[in-house]
């Protein structure tokens, strides 16, 4: 039970409610003796926007207070960056292209995102998309689980811990809020072209306009500008919230309905350009430049981050009776669009059934449009299906006993055997545009029933159910003469064969379903609180592949609804895995357990927790190659994650110091199998991981913060890996030392001992405030140690002729981001809230740094590298607030 002590009037402490500490509604509920809150006394709710429940688990929440003070329009994921333990690379300033991090090392799709405890995350390879994540203006708090879950948590694969967002509860009274933003890159070297940032957000709240405490928030804004690199990106989002709230009683009971809608329309655009006195390799006389080439990645000093690209451009002109080919206009990497349209309903809601007695019920409906990818070369004219003796030009060549012409999606290529370019002939080869597709329908409910025994004893038992219908399609579309999309959706109307079949380049529907049962024990025994929590989950993966497989990687070949060119494909490449459905299950049991003592001021916190993640779609896709090839059948991963700490709370002070360790089985990645003799995704082994977080937050008085963090975070990998057998190639290039090994022989890739990359090895930062009057001044600052770019810990090798030479180091350097914000508050309004202008900077001295990157498994794989977003300001006035 929630309990407010009133002490006197050097402080007052606002309370956010336990709202902040957990997800779902019944976790809030469960945890609210952890919401204690004493004015000018021991336990107080947040200092400066940071609070340390007190909680088992190691967690930390940033309210209001600092999410305000962050650029307006800023993705969450940027702003939870001041949380030690995690590591975020925003791919631009302004928070709407994306970003990728880690949390204690872990990657983004082995960590659950949930806002009012709705997941997030894919529902088929649990990727997390930062640019989609709800305005900022519209967030109560954000509270991160470092390392593990709550019970009830709608999860397959937080093993790294958990973001959870709140949205606020609508106002009392009617207001309105507004932002208006206008923002630039001050970068040297931006060139000429206009990188104007503007953003526009109103959000209205009704007040109780029944006078039976129903109450609502309905907000709107939109956010347009040019990529921050190129001379052709442009990045432009509207997104659309809501809320109602209907009180019910005066004991807390309610009911809740939340809505969320969001467009993004950007593009792709490249990775980190080297020095452009550099030549790509140590033969050439070509300069590294800017862009998407493996060439390309990674910077050292003095490079140029702002590129061009073929734009504008025209398509070939076609021209009839002519075999026309295809020109590089529209396929550049930076020319992908990214597009997505998301939504959600989400419902909330607390029933008193008796004194004690408490249900909850949180259900949930979740849209996904979206596509990802860029454009091939599409065929005019038909495939010849049999590969014996070479395969015949179907342009002239007639079906026969070898020769068996067909339209389909074929060797990575669409035969259409129509005109495409409307010349009058079927003799062409035409860029067209040929994304990935994903559509999503996705319900869940957590439902909760606690009951409190006595003031010191509660329990509570949950049931969550989640349940993801997945599809994945690959239609095409045209260009225009200028390159680009006539529709950057080509699932609206697909491009059809001769026979009116759709081509894809894949086809397939699963069905991502989770039934979990958890329960939970709190009791109080003296200055002892103990926590004992256990899931349940069972996961089903039903897998629905309607193309034939060719290869270990997935790699298909799609006909449709085609089903005379499918026989004789079938016929003539018996190799080729049929269509076929299949349904993976998994389960285990989850404990969850902790204590606190409290010790007065200090007190001392433990916790542990088993988690799991299941493997996704995609490598169980990949697996049907191999039918039910035991090697092909991954098992998931498994965690097991100790914390013990010592935090302090009170009404000037919240500290929080914790080790953990982090036991890591079964992890997943793409590797070589010596049973198949092919690369699966497999199980590679264990890791441990381990180190050490902290945060000190002080407000010595009420115009002055100090907030200081750090981490410290290991990893060793425990086993090598077998990359394969030595081919000939590898032998003459002495590729992994195959000249010693020889043909033929396995060679092994050197993991054993060495840290896991892509995440720093340590990070620290500091937030100052202060206030003069109506001025604020703040500042922060964030180290991020150096990250390894791939699993061996060895510099990458690119090769030049035949020959491997050493193209950039073992590990990215570290790097220092400083950013300022300034808020001048003009007018205060009777009724609350005021009219202010906040002056944004990040990166305040345009670091030029290595963006966010996942590493790669050995040192003759460069991964893709995103660049450090550069120096930009902005300036908001800010109304209601």
């Amino acid at each position: 039970m929630k309990k407010m002590l009133l002490r006197s009037s050097a402080l007052i402490a606002i309370a956010i409610p336990a709202a902040a500490h957990a997800q779902s509604t019944g976790s809030i509920d469960f945890d609210n003796d952890e919401s204690v809150i004493i004015v000018s006394g021991s336990r107080v709710s947040s200092v400066g926007g940071v609070e340390v429940p007190d909680s088992p688990k190691a967690k930390q929440v940033l309210d209001e207070e600092l999410i305000r003070r962050q650029r307006p329009g800023q993705t969450v994921n940027d702003i939870v960056n001041l949380v030690p333990g995690v590591s975020f690379q925003n791919n631009d300033p302004w928070g709407s292209s994306g970003g990728s991090f880690t949390i204690r090392g872990f990657s983004s799709d082995r960590i659950s995102q949930t806002v009012d405890g709705i997941p997030l995350n894919d529902s088929g390879n649990y990727a997390l998309y930062t640019n989609q994540q709800q305005d900022p203006e519209t967030l109560q708090s954000v509270n991160v689980n470092l390392g593990v879950t709550d019970v009830d948590s709608p999860t397959a694969s937080a093993v790294g811990g958990t973001i959870n967002i709140r949205t606020r509860v609508p106002a009392d009274h009617f207001a309105l809020t507004s932002t208006l933003t206008v923002g630039d890159v001050l970068a040297d070297g931006s060139g000429e072209r206009s990188r104007m940032y503007m953003r526009g957000f109103a959000m209205v709240d009704t007040g109780d306009f029944t006078g039976m405490g129903t109450k609502a928030w309905f907000s709107a804004s939109y956010v347009r500008y040019n990529n921050p690199f190129n001379n052709y990106g442009v990045n432009e989002k509207q997104q659309y919230n809501g809320r109602i709230y209907q009180e019910i009683g005066t004991n807390g009971d309610f009911i809740s309905v939340a809505g969320h809608y969001n467009e993004n329309r950007n593009n792709f655009f490249g990775s980190v350009p080297l020095r452009d006195d550099l030549t790509l390799t140590p033969s050439s006389t070509t300069p590294r430049v800017a862009g998407s080439g493996s060439s390309n990645r990674f910077p050292l000093t003095g490079e140029e981050r702002f590129y061009d690209i073929n734009y504008p451009c025209t398509t070939d002109a076609p021209q009839g009776g002519v075999a026309d080919t295809t020109n590089s206009c529209g396929t550049e990497f930076d020319r992908r669009y990214n597009p997505s349209n998301t939504g959600n309903i989400r419902g909330s809601s607390r029933f008193t059934l008796m004194d004690g007695l408490v249900l909850t019920v949180d259900p949930s409906y979740q849209y996904v449009k979206a596509n990802g990818g860029g454009t091939t070369t599409g065929y005019e004219y038909a495939y010849d299906v049999i590969s014996a003796g070479g395969r015949a030009d179907c342009r002239t060549a007639i079906d026969s006993a070898t020769v068996s012409c067909q339209t389909g999606y074929l060797g990575g290529r669409p035969y259409f055997g129509v005109d495409l370019n409307s010349d009058g002939d079927t003799l062409d080869q035409v860029t067209v545009m040929a994304p990935s597709q994903t559509r999503t329908n996705r319900y869940g409910v957590i439902a909760n029933l606690s009951y409190e025994i006595t003031p010191d004893q509660s329990i509570r038992i949950s049931y969550t159910h989640d349940y993801a219908n997945h599809r994945q399609t690959g239609q095409v579309g045209l260009l225009q003469p200028n390159g680009e999309p006539y529709d950057v959706f080509p699932v609206n109307a697909g491009l059809v064969d001769a026979g009116g079949n759709i081509l894809q380049k894949r086809d397939r529907q699963s069905f991502a379903i989770l039934d979990q049962v958890s329960g939970e024990y709190r009791g109080k025994f003296g200055p002892v609180t103990a926590v004992l929590g256990l899931r349940a989950p069972w996961f089903t993966r039903e897998l629905n592949q309607y193309c034939f497989t060719t290869s270990a990687s997935g790699f298909v070949d799609c006909f449709g609804t085609n089903t005379a060119g499918a026989a004789a494909y079938n016929t003539a490449n018996p190799n080729a895995v049929d269509p076929v459905s299949r349904t993976y299950k998994y389960n285990k049991l989850l404990p969850n357990v902790g204590f606190t003592i409290d010790l007065g001021a200090p007190s001392v916190f433990f916790n542990y927790a088993k988690g799991l993640s299941v493997p996704g779609t995609d490598p169980l896709y990949n697996s049907l190659y191999f039918g039910n090839a035991a090697s092909a059948q991954p098992a998931p991963e498994t965690t097991d994650s100790f914390d013990l700490g010592v935090r302090f709370r009170s009404g000037q002070f919240q500290g929080q110091i914790a080790g953990w360790f982090t036991r890591y089985d079964n992890r997943l990645a793409s590797a070589y199998d010596p049973i198949l003799e092919a690369s699966v995704y497999r199980n590679l082994g264990r890791v441990d991981k381990y180190g050490v977080d902290a945060s000190l937050s002080w407000r010595p008085n009420n115009n002055v913060l100090l907030y200081v963090f750090g981490s410290i975070n290991e990893s060793d990998i425990k086993d090598n890996l077998i990359g394969g057998k030595c081919t000939s190639t590898q032998v003459t290039r002495n590729q992994y030392g195959c000249a010693t090994i020889g043909a033929g022989n396995e060679y092994s890739i050197l993991t054993a001992g060495k840290r896991e990359s892509g995440a720093p090895t340590y990070s620290f930062g500091a937030r100052g405030q202060l206030s003069f009057g109506d001025f604020d001044f703040g500042a922060q600052v964030k180290y991020t140690g150096k990250r390894y770019v791939n699993d061996e810990n060895l510099p990458l090798l690119n090769l030049d002729g035949s020959t491997y030479f050493q193209s950039y180091g073992a590990s990215a350097p570290g790097y220092t981001l400083v950013d300022l914000d300034i808020r001048y508050k003009i007018a205060e309004f009777p009724t609350g809230g005021d009219v202010a202008v906040q002056l944004n900077v990040s990166n305040l001295f345009d670091e030029l740094y290595v963006g966010g990157f996942g590493g790669s498994p050995d040192r003759y794989n460069t991964p893709f590298v995103q660049i450090g977003a550069p120096r930009a300001a902005s300036l908001s006035l800010i109304i209601g607030y």
